[in-house]
């Protein structure tokens, strides 16, 4: 049953990986793959609660999918009211190597704030506005993921995974800014670096004036109203790490609180100007646009990672991890290069599942405590973790939600990230990691 789901899931892999060669949409691999996963690990009457794990499973992926189609379509409405525009228009760069710095720093301090996923939705988008030529943007959109990615981790509403070692006491606030910031800022300042040279140092060029998009042209004939739509919808992304701080809810649902206020602003301004008829100004109409392919792709990719872990495959590599290599570096790189391939999540999961935070008192009778001190609160094991599941996520475009996200808006090609981005995630990754080592001898 193990090695079948094993070569199921490869195969799988594969034909996500090859989307441009097929001409076949992942999403299409994804589900078929999430679908056989779930099928071969019931058939095999290893769990007689199934039913309750399957649902279970849906549940935590439908958190990730419906903050994802929240996030989205607040962005969309952004965007279809000219509030993009208006936020390019006030980035200066000298030229396009300039414009590349100042989108990494962006995205780098945006990510901390919101989420890596939702910062590089709205970088993304905006690329548009800036950059015409496709593989330049891709370029661009790509060291926005490693920036969006790096800048998750120091933060503990940066990333899923911060969150969830924040909310169970594996890792503090203080823990995350003092032991990972300088790690963090490392991670993106080198790879953006080399990136630099992978374009023209030319002055950048005028913004699209041909777009005759509603939205770029409302910007212009109606500032006022480009500017309330901007203004509300960057506050109701910036609520939902906040409502999540209060109410300790999940963020889906400060999302669709927020997604609500949206929709009841929007069809105010909608009303008192007139403007149905003229642009799609209403939520109902925008949420149409938004990316279903990447919302099934993410159901699916989700679901299949979470066979995958109900079943013990992800707990069993984890086990062999500690039991044969009992090194914390090597083990945290590992997971870092696995979470560019699997799912962050259950990778966290099954390390939290297996490490139980060691108390003063279980130290004090320890075999092992040198070994052991490593997984005490805020320990060096935890502050590895986190950086490893966000920073190594990037190695693959498809090893983060960030990464997803870029790739369904901008077409990125799998293989061409492997081939021009993938080292760079790997540079940066390993200069971080350098970083907490050398942090750790001082």
């Amino acid at each position: 049953m193990i090695i079948a789901m094993i070569v199921l899931f490869v195969i799988g892999y594969i034909g996500i990986a090859s989307e441009h060669v097929l001409h076949v949409n992942k999403a299409t691999f994804a589900l078929i793959m999430s679908g056989l996963l779930w099928s071969i690990y019931s058939m095999s009457g290893q769990d007689p609660n199934i039913q309750h794990d399957l649902v279970m499973a849906l549940g935590d992926t439908c958190e990730i999918v419906v903050f994802l189609i929240g996030a989205m379509t607040i962005v969309e409405l952004i965007d279809r009211y000219g509030g993009f525009n208006i936020i390019v228009r006030h980035i200066k760069a000298s030229n396009k190597r300039g414009l590349m710095w100042i989108l990494a720093g962006v995205a780098f301090v945006l990510s901390a704030i919101l989420d890596n996923m939702t910062t590089t939705i709205i970088m993304v988008m905006m690329l548009r506005r800036m950059l015409t030529d496709q593989k330049e943007r891709w370029i661009f959109a790509s060291v926005i993921v490693l920036a969006a990615n790096a800048g998750g981790v120091w933060s503990p509403i940066g990333d899923i995974t911060t969150i969830m070692l924040w909310m169970k006491n594996y890792v503090s606030s203080a823990d995350l800014i003092t032991h990972l910031l300088l790690p963090a800022v490392v991670s993106i300042a080198i790879p953006t670096w080399i990136a630099t040279y992978f374009v023209k140092s030319e002055p950048v060029e005028e913004l699209n004036e041909a777009d005759h998009r509603i939205g770029y042209v409302l910007s212009e004939h109606h500032y006022g109203i480009s500017v309330s739509i901007l203004v509300c919808g960057v506050a109701g992304l910036l609520f939902v790490p906040v409502f999540k701080t209060v109410t300790h809810l999940p963020p889906y649902m400060g999302i669709l609180l927020s997604l609500g206020v949206l929709w009841l602003v929007t069809e105010l301004i909608v009303r008192h100007y007139g403007l149905d008829g003229k642009i799609e100004g209403r939520i109902s109409q925008i949420v149409r646009h938004i990316d279903m392919s990447t919302i099934m792709f993410f159901l699916g990719i989700l679901m299949a990672v979470s066979a995958l872990s109900q079943s013990g495959i992800l707990g069993e590599l984890a086990t062999w991890l500690n039991d044969n290599l009992h090194e914390v570096y090597v083990i945290n790189i590992i997971i870092g290069i696995l979470s560019s391939i699997v799912d962050n999540v259950p990778l966290v999961a099954a390390c939290m599942d297996m490490y139980p935070v060691v108390t003063d008192s279980m130290l004090a009778t320890s075999a092992d405590a040198g070994y052991d001190v490593f997984f005490t609160e805020g320990g060096l094991f935890w502050r590895l973790l986190t950086f490893s599941a966000g920073v190594g996520g990037s190695m693959m475009i498809i090893g983060s939600a960030a990464g997803v996200v870029a790739m369904g808006i901008e077409k990125i090609p799998f293989m061409w990230y492997v081939k021009r981005i993938s080292w760079l995630a790997l540079v940066g990754f390993m200069s971080g990691i350098g970083v907490i080592a050398l942090m750790e001898l001082l």
